[in-house]
């Protein structure tokens, strides 16, 4: 059964699977027929992640179809590998006590993933049917705010004093059943139950029962701070090489658990969302419907048609040049579009610089001069072509030699407005990735009109 349903991607030896148009209109089908059993037969063989994405791609009333088919046969890490607006057509159409069991089956960071945006009311309703010391850790997580080191943690960990020996600590872990599944270190605290160090798994392996945990650990390990951005988390990950953290509260306390997978999660959707923002399409997802998509796109799209307008402004400042000399209405967009792409080619490598902290205080001095470099040299290299280009185009050599200096001045200005802009955004705690594009573009146009346009006015009229 399960051929019809994936393929395996020539020359990945892992297997991945991606869905085929065949395996497609098969479990359309299932779904429309209502064959449950069928349909439950192939999601069997499938991974969480591939039935996920299966149930994503559905069309709106097929998936709710196939949630209602499935039922409380649905795995309960499928719900954790849902996008936020699957997630909750999924809570929708099971029913609480479906909830409930999968969130009390999961570990408690997925668990939080469900839980978090339910309605309050709803979200009481699961809570009250899940044990009470699962319950607490759940509501502790969800205390914290949304983007924090506390709303990503595992809330399940293996801590012990320094004191125990190796071989308490391993009859530990194989008599007490409410530990975490997989773990690859354990943390050592002291009586405030402050993490002092960690021991790794495979230490605790090779060393003889009778040694004790202490002369096992590792000081030189990094707390993380429950209310840290998660940014700053994945960007502590990458740059120590780090598998798992500890989170402490504000007593400095252990309570929980961040581990690398949760990091993945979190480098790949704010390397998305910056994506997104970039583009003027906000949080929107391939499962929004036609009006909720051109909803978010809008505001964006009316906030550049005033910066259009704003443009068309510094044109009409020199209509009388332009019915003047027909050339240059051919030539302005090709200065405006330069400086354009230039600038949004200084405002990408600049975003994701100051998401990575790779442009800071101190070097932003240094940056700044580069991309100034950068837009001389690009300015000067393509003042020589298109100078070139409309000298020969319109035969006239002063109108290629105010094309060119118009260049250099855009793709200067552009450069320069790259990198400031979100420099400047950054600095007022405004998010570069989601305004900066807007402001880079009307420079760039304004600029670019104004030089080519001003030049020519001067010197060719």
């Amino acid at each position: 059964m399960s051929d019809i349903v994936t393929e395996r991607k020539e020359g990945d030896s892992q297997g991945m699977e991606t869905l085929t148009a065949e395996a497609f209109d098969a479990i359309s089908g299932l779904v429309r027929d209502g064959d449950r059993k069928a349909l439950l037969a192939v999601l069997d063989e499938r991974h969480e992640a591939d039935i996920a994405e299966i149930i994503t791609v559905l069309p709106p009333d097929l998936r709710t179809a196939m949630l209602e088919l499935v039922g409380d046969a649905l795995e309960p890490e499928v719900f954790a590998e849902f996008d936020d607006a699957v997630r909750d057509d999924a809570l929708d159409v099971v029913d609480t006590d479906t909830v409930a069991k999968t969130v009390k089956e999961l570990d408690s960071d997925d668990a939080v993933f469900v839980l978090e945006d339910m309605e309050d009311s709803e979200r009481q309703q699961v809570l009250d049917r899940i044990p009470q010391s699962d319950r607490l850790l759940l509501q502790r997580a969800l205390d914290f705010s949304e983007d924090s080191a506390g709303r990503l943690m595992q809330s399940e960990f293996i801590a012990t004093p320094p004191f125990w020996t190796v071989g308490q600590t391993i009859d530990y872990l194989r008599e007490t059943d409410d530990l975490p599944d997989d773990f690859l270190e354990i943390y050592i605290t002291d009586p405030t139950h402050t993490p002092i160090g960690v021991v790794h798994l495979a230490e605790v392996l090779r060393a003889q029962r009778p040694q004790a945990m202490e002369s096992l650990l590792h000081e030189d390990f990094y707390i993380i701070q429950a209310e840290t951005d998660r940014e700053d988390v994945a960007l502590l990950f990458e740059r120590y090489n780090l598998v798992t953290a500890p989170v402490v509260d504000e007593d400095q306390r252990l309570i929980g658990v961040i581990t690398a997978d949760d990091v993945f999660e979190v480098i790949a959707e704010e390397a998305g969302e910056d994506i997104l923002r970039l583009g003027g399409v906000g949080d929107e997802a391939v499962t929004d419907t036609v009006f909720e998509a051109a909803r978010g796109r809008m505001s964006w799209l009316f906030l550049n048609l005033l910066t259009a307008i704003a443009a068309s402004l510094v044109i009409g400042l020199f209509d009388a040049s332009i019915e003047k000399m027909v050339a240059l209405a051919v030539l302005m967009p090709i200065v405006a579009s330069m400086g354009g792409n230039a600038g949004t080619q200084t405002l990408t490598i600049t975003v994701r610089a100051l998401a990575t902290q790779e442009l800071l205080p101190v070097n932003a001095v240094r940056l700044i001069y580069r991309e100034l470099g950068v837009g001389f040299v690009n300015g000067f290299i393509f003042a020589v072509i298109t100078g070139l280009v409309g000298g020969f185009w319109f035969d006239d050599a002063l109108l290629g030699l105010v094309l060119a200096v118009a260049m250099i001045v855009n793709l200067v200005v552009a450069a320069m407005a790259g990198i400031l802009i979100p420099i400047s955004l950054d600095r007022l705690k405004i998010d570069p990735a989601l305004a900066s594009s807007v402001f880079v573009t009307t420079v760039t146009d304004i600029i670019g009109f104004l030089a080519f346009l001003g030049f020519a006015t001067l010197f060719l009229l």
